[in-house]
């Protein structure tokens, strides 16, 4: 033990007296350290800003929206991921469409009928309109919608209850608020079982939504609104009680809007409903069942495309598949970096070598063994390597704070990354360390002795 503490001062000794030399020679230790920690903090940080996203939208999840198609469009495919309208003319009148019933409570069941491997669907109505409250007015949207809802976007109450099934099947006049409406119109009081007015409707408030916490680029990127900002009703209620669009009223007859059931003219939305959320059992089915669905409603809408059909959960993977492109590219720059810095020590080292053989000459006939002089050698390497990878940890924690700050991509520091990079370095300088240290070992000590 004192042979290899001797050894090992011996070895600082060298690394202090050549510092400039030394850090020179870590450079590429440094690069390739900070390489690794900058692509580990950027993985981690899209890995977490991935699992963020799916807390957003649920998983098993296809969501289909409503389209509302001006005159002239017409027939079109969907596809799994999005199914879009075309212009075409039909039934002979050119730049006219064909009537089509819209996205509506009758397509909910039939997919559930249909469709095997249902979990659960969420229906969602969304009326923006006025608030009124103990003098207080804004506006905000009242989203009609069962407590299906809750669950497929993983959102809890604070306080208060969810909907019964008298309030859903009855159409009762209640709502749950999310935290925005809650400092606003209650910022001091207690909002259960006060009433709230909604356009020209009141209801009475049972729950408060949960803070729901999320960046607004990642509510714009997923097409989700600010959770917190709503008013959530029955979605019967809402038909019964705000507006639904699906009914035909005898002024929009006479407005010419429907064409004797032919055509539809008014760009105002059609839909009953605005938008659906289907999630599966499985998740391997996710393709095919979009598919499924997609004709389904292609058939109750008369062929007309007025929807969209995407599965979020797919178009997350295909964005972690780029991210772990750029991650690997990334990695391979590290690897060459520090391939290149345990070059530069091997270099470094044998000139070291070649430089001191009068000073191994003097050890040896000292009584220092082989393996004294291999300690030293190996010792000066693997110190080399940690300057190099103290000072690359340092520039790689900094250069993933800038790459957050300036570019926008989420990146996180582990604990365990910056652990790996002094591995990685000090693994380097044993590696590369040892030839030139068996070769320092190696020297005849009376020709070391000669040598001026």
């Amino acid at each position: 033990m004192q042979r290899t503490i001797f050894n090992f001062i011996l070895a600082m000794e060298g690394v202090k007296d050549n510092i400039l030399r030394s850090v020179l020679t870590a450079l590429g230790i440094v690069f390739g350290v900070a390489a690794v920690i900058a692509m580990l903090a950027i993985g981690t940080g899209a890995k977490q800003a991935l699992l963020d996203q799916m807390k957003l939208i649920g998983t098993n999840n296809i969501v289909i929206n409503s389209l509302v198609l001006k005159e002239g469009d017409g027939d079109g495919e969907a596809t799994a991921n999005t199914a879009q309208a075309s212009n075409s003319s039909s039934n002979g009148k050119e730049g006219k469409r064909p009537w089509s019933p819209g996205l509506t409570m009758e397509d909910v069941k039939s997919i559930e009928k249909v469709l095997p491997g249902v979990d659960k669907i969420s229906p969602e109505v969304v009326e923006p309109t006025n608030l009124v409250q103990s003098g207080k007015t804004g506006k905000a949207k009242v989203v009609g919608i069962t407590n299906a809802f809750f669950e497929l976007n993983n959102l809890g109450l604070a306080y208060g209850n969810f909907f019964h099934k008298e309030h859903l099947e009855g159409g009762k006049p209640v709502c749950i608020i999310g935290q925005t409406v809650q400092t606003k119109y209650f910022p001091e009081t207690d909002p259960i079982g006060q009433w709230i007015k909604c356009g020209t409707s009141w209801f009475k408030i049972i729950g408060v939504l949960e803070k729901r916490l999320a960046s607004k680029e990642s509510l714009e990127n997923l097409g989700i609104r600010d959770y917190n900002a709503d008013v959530y009703v029955p979605v019967t209620s809402a038909m019964l009680r705000l507006k639904n669009r699906a009914r035909v009223t005898s002024a929009k007859i006479k407005q010419n809007d429907w064409d004797d059931g032919e055509n539809q003219k008014s760009d105002e939305s059609y839909h009953q409903l605005d938008k659906l959320v289907v999630r599966l059992h499985d998740s391997g089915t996710l393709q095919v069942s979009a598919e499924v669905i997609a004709k389904i409603l292609k058939r109750r809408h008369k062929n007309l495309i007025d929807f969209e059909v995407e599965v979020p959960e797919l178009l997350l993977q295909q964005q972690q598949k780029t991210q772990d492109i750029f991650n690997s590219v990334l990695a391979a720059i590290a690897g060459i970096s520090l391939l290149v810095g345990g070059i530069g020590i091997m270099n470094i080292m044998l000139a070291s070598v070649m430089e001191r053989i009068k000073e191994i000459g003097v050890r040896r006939s000292l009584g220092a063994r082989e393996g004294d002089i291999v300690l030293q050698f190996l010792f000066e390497a693997v110190i080399i390597s940690l300057i190099g990878g103290i000072l690359g940890v340092g520039l790689g924690v900094v250069s993933a704070k800038l790459v957050s700050v300036y570019s926008e991509i989420p990146t996180m520091v582990s604990s365990w990354s910056i652990a790996l990079s002094f591995g990685v370095a000090a693994t380097i300088g044993l590696v590369f360390g040892l030839f030139p240290a068996r070769k320092a070992a190696k020297q005849d000590p009376i020709k070391a002795l000669r040598i001026e």
